[in-house]
């Protein structure tokens, strides 16, 4: 057929053959792009589907009735329902989809769906008995008529627009479901559509019909499908891994995993450098099929691979381990490598990020490690303690019975006796019984829980030591650990000193310890806060002295009464005697700076007797004591005489 033919109603088969032709693009970019496999997915491809149904049925219609004679004309008013039932069908889809993505109650569901289902099966009926009838379109079967179209009542029309009502309706009356900008790019969308029919209308043309229908599909892949490639590192980003892993798991797909964090670059504004680029790279593309590389952070990247696609994966993962480590004798930049097969409750609860960050947390530098159920175990002990922690946050009862208090009492070497103590923290949980401090402090600090648990420990400390005093007993005071987080809390100084008022108890029978920070920020917000405290009477102990960063000028500028030396510098101080030395000399300079030094991690006679040497004040280890219920400090704190 050439370029000149001419269709009854002024239609060219343009508009649908550029519907086909998009169609097939879009469907080529699906295939070569990673697009969130969700439900609202799954309706916008049987959309594209019936829309390029409905080009193919409108093709061909037109030109079986410009072949008129030679075609059966029940094959041509066929292929026009379909092309009408097919269009009708993209707008009840639309329907379906914009009550997914609005996340619309059921309710509401039924009905819009109920109405829409009513409404396509009249108009489809209606369709075909116009035909039938002749008060739609029909075919002329007798004298000058014989073969000429004649439309009648365009009941297409009335179709559109009820479908159309429903769906403008859906999208005003819920646009606060949905991010204004893509309730925006689907109105924008609808308007150049809507101006598209009336412009054929104008002129009586058909030829762009089914390709208005196209615009708020483009609208759909771009705003809410499209996930694009990094192309530096060719991954995807980390929410689509969820989708990925609730996929999987839906089907019964086992898949295998492989995690490589990388500290020096997760930080805000870090990147990998483009040889770690090239490196990935090759990794997503060179050892697994239809593997997908998800970006979890700046530093942290997560490769999953179909296992029934790659039978092979151990010898795989065996020359990718062999090649990293090449990579790294070139540049020696730190790792935690995590690999392993899917798990059944792992992926049920979709929780890989959080799980792999867990075994982050015990796993050395540099090092592999191959997940087993073992992790599942200690994963799950470690959510029951969030979960706990999350609750005595919430409940804020200062006499929480959980959050159990320790002490590890404290050798004054000025009186000779036990007079002084740590207060340690300690959880008591219904399932799994005691738990230490490196069990959930870090959990504490990450989700913003620690303050509440301070204040716990701190009001327990202060009604103990109102009941030593009562009972006659000596004490100078007992510290109680505060982290640095906790002092950007606008009311830290208020909550600490009410706690210690309402207890009864004089203010410097409490100390708090407190580790330098490297944050200039921090460092300002704790002079302000120490100054403020000490006011009131409040001693305060630099904890962890000699461990990771110490700037002396620093600690200079805040008004520290006890210096404690970490455990640290005790072992350090008794390898020679020119670390002894060092140790015993900073020691002294801060007594004769007014500083009273305290020295942790003692456990022998030598540590003692070393410790004495360099200045000590105040002693404390297992050579006294290992931490004990705070009830039981009666057994080392002496009663006043007379």
């Amino acid at each position: 057929m050439d370029g000149s033919l001419v269709f009854f109603d002024n239609y060219s088969p343009v508009g649908d053959i550029v519907v086909i032709a998009v169609s097939v693009v879009m469907a080529v970019l699906i295939l070569a792009s990673y697009v969130k496999k969700t439900r609202s997915f799954v309706i916008f491809l049987s959309m594209i589907f019936v829309l390029f149904v409905s080009s193919l049925s409108n093709i061909f219609y037109h030109y079986l009735y410009f072949d008129y004679v030679n075609v059966n004309n029940h094959i041509i008013y066929g292929l026009r329902f379909l092309f009408h039932a097919s269009l009708y069908a993209n707008l009840f889809l639309y329907i379906v989809y914009i009550a997914e993505v609005q996340q619309l109650e059921k309710i509401k569901k039924y009905i819009l769906f109920g109405l829409g289902i009513a409404g396509y099966v009249i108009i489809t009926v209606v369709d075909i008995l116009g035909s039938k009838f002749g008060f739609g379109f029909r075919i002329g079967e007798y004298g000058a008529v014989k073969g000429a179209a004649m439309e009648g009542f365009n009941i297409f029309m009335v179709g559109y627009i009820f479908f159309c009502s429903i769906i403008m309706y859906m999208m005003i009356r819920y646009k606060d479901r949905l991010y204004g900008q893509v309730m925006s790019g689907f109105y924008g969308t609808m308007a150049v559509s809507f101006f598209v029919i009336a412009i054929q209308g104008r002129f009586d043309q058909t030829s762009f019909t089914t390709a208005t229908f196209l615009f708020p599909l483009i609208a759909m892949m771009y705003l809410l499908h499209s996930n694009p490639y990094d192309v530096k590192i060719g991954s995807v980003n980390v929410n689509a891994l969820e989708d990925q892993v609730s996929y999987n798991y839906s089907r019964g797909r086992e898949f295998i995993l492989m995690s490589l964090y990388m500290k020096d670059f997760d930080e805000e504004g870090k990147k990998f450098p483009e040889t770690m680029n090239k490196t990935f790279r090759r990794f997503a593309g060179k050892y697994f099929r239809g593997a997908v590389l998800f970006q979890i952070s700046n530093g942290h990247v997560m490769l999953i691979a179909d296992k029934r696609r790659n039978p092979d994966f151990e010898n795989k993962v065996n020359m990718i381990l062999n090649e990293f480590f090449e990579e790294y004798a070139k540049y020696r930049y730190d790792y935690k490598i995590v690999m392993g097969h899917s798990l059944e409750e792992i992926s049920r609860r979709n929780e890989y990020i959080s799980f792999i960050k867990h075994i982050h947390g015990f796993m050395k530098e540099n090092d592999v490690h191959f997940i087993d159920y073992d992790d599942i175990n200690t994963f799950n002990q470690e959510k029951y303690i969030l979960d706990q922690l999350g609750d005595i946050y919430r409940r804020r009862d200062l006499d929480d019975s959980r959050v159990a208090v320790y002490c590890q009492p404290v050798y004054n070497m000025e009186t000779n006796k036990y007079d002084t103590a740590e207060a340690l923290m300690r959880l008591n949980l219904p399932q799994i019984g005691m738990v230490l401090p490196e069990q959930f402090i870090h959990l504490a600090e990450d989700n913003q829980y620690i303050h509440v648990l301070s204040l716990i420990i701190l009001k327990k400390t202060c009604t103990e030591i109102r009941k030593l005093i009562v009972d006659g007993y000596e004490v100078n005071r007992i510290s109680v650990n505060i982290s640095v987080l906790e002092l950007r809390d606008d009311n830290f100084c208020d909550d600490i000193n009410k706690i210690i008022k309402d207890s009864g108890i004089p203010e410097d029978k409490i100390a708090i310890e407190i580790t330098e920070s490297q944050n200039e920020n921090d460092f300002i917000i704790m002079k302000a806060k120490v100054n403020e405290l000490k006011e009131q009477g409040i001693k305060f102990y630099l904890d962890d002295f000699g461990t990771g960063y110490s700037n002396l000028e620093r600690i200079m500028e805040v008004p520290f009464d006890i210096i404690k030396f970490d455990r640290s510098l005790v072992v350090a101080s008794g390898e020679n005697e020119k670390s002894e030395k060092m140790v015993g000399n900073l020691a002294h300079m801060f007594r004769d700076l007014n500083y009273s030094v305290l020295y942790e991690g003692v456990e022998n006679d030598l540590d003692e007797k070393r410790c004495i040497d360099m200045s000590a004040v105040y002693l404390q280890g297992y050579k006294y004591s290992r931490p004990i219920p705070i009830e039981q400090l009666t057994e080392f704190f002496e009663k006043k005489v007379g």
